[in-house]
C-alpha cells in the first residue's frame, strides 16, 4: 500500500478545493437546503411603491408570520418584493398582499390573504391590482413641509391679484370664483409665518417620535399587557358585579318584607332612647352607689355558707312579738327555722 506521503499531491489538491468549494456552496445556500431547515416557496408581488420595506420584515397569513422578506427592488415604474414563505404555507391564486404598519414609528410587514380556488404558482407575480401601500404620516408630513417652505407665497398672491384683475370682465360666477381664490392666497400669504412654525413644530413631533422609538414600543407593549390582564380577569369582574346585583335585590327585599315590623320596634327604640337620655344622671348616681354595695355585699358572702349582717335603723323589734326564720344551708337541703330571741332567751 502506498503511503500518503509518497503518492502524487495534484490530485488531492484538486478533490480538496472541490470539497472546499462544495462546502462554501452549501454553508451560503443552507437556507434553502430542506434537510438542513431551509427550504420554503419564494413568492414575488408588484407594489406601486416600496413605503419603507426592506429584506428581513416579515410576511404574515391571517396574523402569523409565515415568511419574510427577501430582496425589494425597482421594476419599472413599480416596486417588486420577493417573499420567502415556509413549506407547507397554501396560497390561493387570488391571494392579496398588503403593506401594513407594524408599529407607529414605521415598521412595516406584509400581510397575505389567501384567496381563490387552486394553488397561487409561484412563478406568477401577484399584480398591483390585488396590492396595496399604507399612508405614512411621518414622511407625508415631512414632505409637506418642504413644499410649503419651497413655495413663495407673496409671488402666489400677486399670481391670483393679476389673473382676477385680468378676469374682471369675465361673468360674475368666474370672477367671484377668482375673487375667492385671491382671497385664500392671501389668507396663506398673512398666515405663512404661523404656517411655517406649525408645519415645524409637526416635523418636530415626528422627529421625537422617531428618536423615542423604543420607549412608544415598550409603551404599546406595555398597554396590550394591562389589556390582556383585564380580559383574563373579565369573568372575575363579571361574576363579581353579577352577585353584588344580587346581595342588593336580597337586602331590599329583606327591607321590604321587615318594614312592618321595623317601623315599630325602631319608633320603640327612639322612646327607650330618650328615657335613658333624660334619666342619664340618676343612671350615672345609681351606678356610682351600686359599687360599694357590691363591695361590703361580697365581704359579707365571703365568710362560707352563713352570713352575719346587720340591718340599721329599722323599729323596736321587741314589739313584733317572737317569729323565727328560715335558713338553707345550700340551696337543696330542707331550710333550717331558727328562732330569733336574745342571747338570755327571752323573745326580742
Amino acid at each position: 500500500m502506498t503511503q500518503f506521503r509518497e503518492r502524487n499531491p495534484i490530485p488531492i489538491a484538486v478533490i480538496g478545493l472541490a470539497v472546499l468549494v462544495l462546502l462554501g456552496l452549501v454553508a451560503f445556500n443552507a437556507g434553502n437546503i430542506g434537510f438542513l431547515g431551509g427550504g420554503g416557496t419564494t413568492y414575488h408581488a408588484d407594489f406601486q411603491e416600496a413605503s419603507n420595506v426592506r429584506a428581513g420584515d416579515d410576511v404574515r397569513l391571517a396574523g402569523i408570520k409565515v415568511g419574510e422578506v427577501t430582496s425589494v427592488e425597482l421594476d419599472g415604474a413599480h416596486v417588486r418584493i420577493a417573499m420567502k414563505l415556509h413549506r407547507g404555507t397554501r396560497l390561493g391564486t387570488q391571494t392579496r398582499a398588503d403593506i401594513k404598519i407594524k408599529t407607529l414609528l414605521g415598521a412595516m410587514y406584509v400581510a397575505l390573504d389567501s384567496q381563490g380556488t387552486g394553488r397561487l404558482d409561484a412563478k406568477t407575480d401577484i399584480p398591483l391590482s390585488r396590492t396595496s401601500t399604507p399612508l405614512i404620516v411621518t414622511t407625508a408630513f415631512g414632505q409637506l413641509a418642504k413644499q410649503v417652505d419651497a413655495i413663495d407665497t407673496t409671488q402666489l398672491a400677486a399670481a391670483f391679484e393679476t389673473l382676477s384683475a385680468d378676469f374682471a370682465d369675465t361673468p360674475g360666477t368666474v370672477r367671484k370664483t377668482l375673487d375667492g381664490l385671491a382671497a385664500v392666497s392671501r389668507t396663506v400669504s398673512s398666515r405663512d409665518a404661523e404656517l411655517r412654525a406649525l408645519l415645524a413644530h409637526a416635523q418636530g413631533v415626528t422627529g421625537a417620535l422617531a428618536s423615542r422609538d423604543q420607549q412608544v414600543t415598550r409603551l404599546i407593549a406595555d398597554g396590550q399587557t394591562v389589556l390582556q390582564l383585564v380580559d383574563e380577569q373579565r369573568d372575575v369582574i363579571h361574576a363579581l358585579l353579577v352577585h353584588t346585583t344580587e346581595l342588593s335585590q336580597q337586602i331590599s327585599a329583606l327591607v321590604a318584607e321587615n318594614r312592618t315590623a321595623l317601623k315599630p320596634a325602631l319608633v320603640n327604640l327612639g322612646a327607650t332612647v330618650d328615657i335613658l337620655t333624660k334619666n342619664q344622671q340618676q343612671l350615672d348616681d345609681g351606678i356610682h352607689l351600686l359599687a360599694p354595695f357590691v363591695r361590703e355585699f361580697t365581704n359579707t358572702l365571703g365568710s362560707g355558707q352563713y352570713f352575719d349582717t346587720q340591718v340599721a335603723n329599722l323599729t323596736d323589734l321587741t314589739k313584733l312579738g317572737c317569729f323565727t326564720i328560715a335558713v338553707k344551708a345550700t340551696p337543696t337541703s330542707a331550710p333550717l327555722t331558727l328562732p330569733l330571741q336574745g342571747a338570755s332567751g327571752e323573745c326580742l
